[in-house]
C-alpha cells in the first residue's frame, strides 16, 4: 500500500505551551513511498506574544520578523488538511505534537488532536532503539550517518525537517532518488536509483563554539525549569 509521510518540525516562543508559548514556524517535507515529492508546507507565524530571548538564540526568529506574519488560525485548516491521514515523522515528537494540539485547542472551532488523525513516528525513540547509550540528537545523528548539516547556523523548522528526512531515510535503510516525484518522469529509471544516499565523500563541518554555547545555554534553561532535557540523552 502506498505510504504518505510528513517529516515535521516546529519552532516556538518557548518550551511549554501550558505557559502560553506558541508556534512561530512550521516546516514539513512530504515523502510518498520514501520519495521526496516537493509538496512541502512552510509558514512563519505571529504568536501574539513575545519570543523568549533564549529561544531567539536558538532559532534566530525575532519578534520584529514575525510581527507582520499571519496567525495560526489563518493557516490551521490548511495545515490540518495537509497532514491529515499521513504518518508524521518527528524528532522528539511529544514536544511538537503537544504544541500543535495546544494550537488546535485555542481555535474558535477547535480541531481534533493531530495524533488522532495521523500516525506518529518519533525518530528520537527510533534512534535510541538503534543506538542505545549514545547521543541521539539531530546533530549527532548527522555525524553518525555522514549527513551534511553545516548550513544549519540556527535551528529552523523547514531546514531541520529536510535534514531529518535524510536522517530518517538513512536510519531506515535507504531512499529512492531525490528527484521530485512526477508522472512525467522516467519511472523505470527512478526505480533503479533505489539506495542509500551516503555523503561520506563530503566534509562534515561541526558547529562553531558560539553555536554550541548558545545551544548549551538553551538546554540549561530547560533543566532549570525542571524539564526533561532530551537533547542531552
Amino acid at each position: 500500500m502506498a505510504k504518505r509521510q510528513i517529516i515535521l518540525d516546529t519552532e516556538t516562543t518557548g518550551i511549554n505551551p501550558q505557559e502560553g508559548h506558541r508556534i512561530i514556524e512550521i516546516g514539513c517535507v512530504e515523502m510518498f513511498n520514501r520519495r521526496l515529492t516537493g509538496n512541502n508546507f512552510h509558514v512563519y507565524l505571529n504568536p501574539d506574544r513575545f519570543i523568549e530571548q533564549e529561544a531567539i538564540n536558538i532559532h534566530g526568529i525575532t519578534n520584529e520578523f514575525v510581527a507582520d506574519k499571519q496567525r495560526f488560525r489563518d493557516i490551521a485548516q490548511q495545515f490540518f488538511d495537509y497532514v491529515q491521514g499521513a504518518e508524521l515523522v518527528i524528532h522528539n515528537a511529544a514536544f511538537d505534537v503537544g504544541f500543535i494540539n495546544h494550537e488546535f485547542k485555542l481555535l474558535a472551532a477547535p480541531l481534533p488532536p493531530v495524533d488522532s488523525v495521523c500516525a506518529i513516528l518519533d525518530t528520537l525513540k527510533l534512534a535510541r532503539d538503534l543506538h542505545p547509550g549514545q547521543k541521539n540528537n539531530l546533530d549527532a545523528l548527522c555525524r553518525r550517518y555522514d549527513i551534511i548539516n553545516s548550513h544549519r547556523t540556527f535551528h529552523g523548522a523547514l531546514l531541520d525537517a529536510e535534514i531529518l528526512a535524510d536522517v530518517y531515510l538513512a536510519m531506515t535503510g535507504g531512499q529512492v532518488s531525490l528527484n521530485l516525484a512526477n508522472n512525467s518522469g522516467n519511472e523505470q529509471n527512478n526505480q533503479q536509483q533505489v539506495g542509500l544516499v551516503r555523503r561520506g565523500a563530503l566534509k562534515v563541518v561541526s558547529a562553531s563554539g558560539d553555536e554550541l554555547a548558545a545551544h548549551e545555554k538553551r538546554l540549561d534553561l530547560v533543566q532549570k525549569k525542571g524539564g526533561s532535557c532530551l537533547w542531552r540523552s
